[in-house]
């Protein structure tokens, strides 16, 4: 193995994991000791995972750090559109959902746009445009207005007030950072009491969110992990991280490239 593919697979694994130790990459990579500490210090040297006694760790991130949505639309992009084109399966017409705001949950409106005589309600200006701009015959769109945030969320009291009056039967839900013990977290505290206006108004609850989002705890929690209800990433989930999940949500979905997906019950 080739030493920009031993970095390569060192970052992969701190991205999906969190950390490493030395000694595990080692016994992985059937390299020294000393290899893997000068592997680490390049990889920290281009800002790639931080380095703390006997391994590796992801960057750090400011859990009130708020990315903008044309920043976030740059990331992850096949995994987000796979997400959202496995979900939009979940989607029947003449049924009515909701979608937050997000890039993630923005991929899953661009799958159902040519689902007819649905109702959407959204508090995501980006998802709404998409949508009205399609022109599906029966298909009625309810934006909630709000203070607009950074990532082009409706928020704050005028949209939780539109959210308490409506109902719908499946909520589509992106989120900042999904972990075991936080739950569903948000870096913006308006924008996690919306969220938990709109999983009041909706039966069901299904969570969008790609590999990298794992892990990552913002300022704020909006939902638990174990009442969700289904909660749909990609192929790039570390195989722990999807017994984790299985274990508390009621149904996992893995979407894979070219439309194919891993569907595993949970055991909440």
């Amino acid at each position: 193995m080739l030493a920009s593919q031993r970095r390569s697979r060192i970052a992969d694994l701190v991205e999906q994991t969190g950390a490493v130790r030395v000694s595990d990459l080692v016994a992985e990579l059937g390299v020294s000791d000393m290899t893997i500490r000068r592997d680490i210090d390049q990889l920290a040297d281009q800002g790639l995972l931080e380095r703390v006694h006997g391994g590796a760790v992801a960057v750090s991130t400011p859990t009130s750090e708020e990315p903008g949505f044309r920043a976030k639309s740059t990331l992850m992009t096949a995994q987000k559109r796979a997400i959202g084109e496995a979900a939009a399966a979940l989607v029947e017409p003449g049924s009515s959902i909701g979608i937050s705001a997000g890039t993630t949950t923005y991929e899953l409106a661009r799958a159902v746009r040519a689902v007819p005589d649905i109702t959407v309600v959204t508090n995501s200006v980006p998802v709404a445009q998409l949508l009205h701009e399609s022109g599906t015959p029966g298909q009625t769109v309810v934006l909630t207005g709000g203070i607009r945030t950074p990532s082009d969320a409706l928020v704050g009291p005028v949209a939780v007030a539109a959210l308490r009056s409506l109902h719908v039967d499946l909520l589509f839900l992106g989120a900042h950072g999904v972990d075991a013990g936080a739950g569903l977290t948000t870096p913006n505290l308006v924008e996690a009491e919306t969220n938990r206006a709109l999983v009041a108004c909706a039966r069901r609850t299904c969570v969008l969110v790609d590999h990298s989002k794992f892990g990552v705890i913002g300022l704020s929690t909006f939902l638990d992990l174990d009442q969700v209800d289904v909660l749909v990433t990609d192929d790039e989930l570390s195989q722990r991280a999807r017994a984790t999940v299985a274990d508390v949500v009621d149904t996992l979905v893995v979407a894979r490239d070219h439309g194919r997906t891993e569907r595993r019950e949970g055991t909440a």
